[in-house]
């Protein structure tokens, strides 16, 4: 006897079957249009971290994709209505689905939220300052149109082939490789969170409803993490990508006295100058300390006041030193001698083309013989004369005939203890976070060496990783302390260094 399945049966079947086919097409160009999320934002930097960027990518759209096909569309399947039915409101949910995906998408693109609640001010911010009229509204509707007739299309053509389509077993083999990249993302991204590694855990915001898996919780008890280490270890952590800030975080007013002439002077070269500083009468600070990394690190947390984690963030603003001399008209000049780097990085600085000490605000980043030069030759007097040394080296010294109180100082400190020296009484913390050497309200300092924070503090120099990971040295003999990490401190200095960041 043969039993052959109900028309009804077959039907449920043949739709069923077209279901999965066109979840798999618009699988396809979800992913398409979710590219838009990786590349608007920083790369990984890591084989791991771009491994893990294309499991989460593929898996969680997959994801996302198929279970709107399972919520929406599939139970349609069911119903005991025509297939042409089935196929317009498939469509019709298919295209206002991706149509909100590249919606988020672009939204991502140019604010870094996601569609949500708490993006919708923002939203009507965008909104009133693009002053959208009817045209512009027509043809964002037309576009959706031609992307609905897509998406008919695309429903009718994968119908008229299903017979076809389902002579290809690919079913599982296209199930499985979703299925691992979900799994591999989430059981990467726990390892990742225990460890606090950042190439990873920078990721979490990537794409739209995405809540990657941890279990800190469950490790711990089984003795897998130690859960008081990795909060302390959550604590320090940072992020060294910046994407914007708010800089100054206040507007600087104040007056700077215009008859007074300053000279700041920073060496680039380890030539010993002692003697010239000798001759001049300069006082010396013996832990003072330049983190730069490159030419253009020394030269932006000199003028700005802000370590070299801010460099590229403060390429088209003009140092609040400099804005408010040009303001006061006080001639001044910045030179550059014997380092390589692009003035592009800087394009609201003019630099000179050569070094006149008889400016009255001049900034030089110059050799040491430059700088025996200027101190033996020139009649400064009657100038306010700071000299910087250390660059490339673990510390250098500050020379200064100002009345500085602290003993302890950075590249950071120079702008904001000159503006006083010249009169400024505005905040400090307005513009920099450094601090005013003549009347020190910190015995310790936070700057950058690369994607580095390094805090010195007492004899202590301690370098934190982005992911929370630490180093701690004595300055007086370079050798690793076993002392405790003050992590108090340290949670402090990296609030206090990250304070522009939004």
């Amino acid at each position: 006897m043969i039993l052959a399945e109900s028309p009804r049966r077959q039907r449920v079947t043949k739709l069923v079957n077209w279901g999965h086919w066109f979840a798999l097409a618009n699988i396809v160009i979800a992913i398409i249009i979710a590219s838009v999320y990786v590349v608007s934002s920083p790369a990984p930097g890591t084989g791991l971290g771009t491994f893990y960027m294309f499991a989460n990518w593929f898996g969680h759209i997959g994801f996302l994709t198929f279970f709107g096909f399972v919520i929406f569309i599939l139970p349609l399947c069911y119903l005991d209505v025509s297939q042409r039915t089935i196929k317009t409101i498939a469509s019709v949910l298919s295209a206002l689905g991706l149509a909100v995906l590249a919606f988020d998408a672009l939204l991502f693109n140019r604010t870094g939220f996601h569609l949500s609640h708490s993006s919708a001010n923002l939203l009507k911010s965008e909104a009133a300052n693009q002053l959208m009229n009817w045209q512009q509204w027509l043809y964002l509707l037309l576009l959706f149109v031609i992307w609905l007739g897509f998406q008919l299309i695309l429903a009718n053509a994968i119908w008229k082939r299903i017979d076809k389509f389902m002579t290809h077993r690919i079913g599982r083999p296209v199930v499985s490789f979703f299925v691992v990249c979900f799994v591999a993302g989430h059981a990467i991204h726990v390892w990742a969170d225990a460890q606090l590694y950042q190439p990873i855990i920078k990721q979490d915001n990537m794409f739209p409803l995405s809540y990657p898996a941890t279990a800190k919780t469950t490790m711990s008890r089984y003795g897998l993490l130690d859960i008081e280490r990795y909060q302390q270890r959550k604590q320090l952590q940072f992020e060294p990508d910046i994407h914007t800030i708010n800089y100054p975080s206040a507007p600087v007013y104040c007056a700077i006295d215009d008859t007074q002439s300053a000279l700041l002077l920073v060496q680039t070269d380890q030539s010993s100058i002692r003697s010239a500083v000798k001759n001049a009468d300069l006082r010396e600070i013996e832990h003072f300390f330049t983190t730069a990394t490159s030419a253009e690190g020394l030269i932006s947390s000199t003028l700005f006041g802000v370590p070299e984690l801010y460099q590229q963030s403060l390429g088209q603003e003009s140092p609040i030193l400099l804005a408010l001399a040009k303001a006061y008209g006080i001639a001044t000049q910045v030179y550059v001698e014997d380092i390589k780097f692009s003035p592009n990085q800087f394009p609201a600085v003019s630099f000179a083309e050569s070094l006149d000490s008889s400016t009255a605000l001049t900034i030089a980043f110059v050799s040491g013989e430059t700088i025996t030069s200027l101190l033996s030759n020139q009649d400064l007097s009657r100038s306010l004369i700071m000299v910087a040394t250390g660059y490339e080296s673990s510390r250098g010294s500050l020379y200064t005939n100002l009345p500085v109180t602290a003993s302890l100082a950075s590249n950071e400190d120079l702008t904001p203890t000159l503006l006083n020296a010249l009169g400024c009484a505005a905040d400090v913390s307005y513009y920099s976070t450094g601090q005013n050497l003549l009347a020190p309200k910190r015995d310790w300092l936070v700057s950058t060496s690369g994607e580095k924070v390094v805090v010195i503090y007492g004899d202590q120099r301690i370098e934190v990783l982005s992911n929370g990971s630490y180093d701690i040295t004595h300055i007086s003999n370079d050798m690793r302390s076993d002392e405790a990490l003050n992590v108090d401190l340290l949670s402090r200095a990296i609030k206090h260094l990250t304070r522009f960041m939004q």
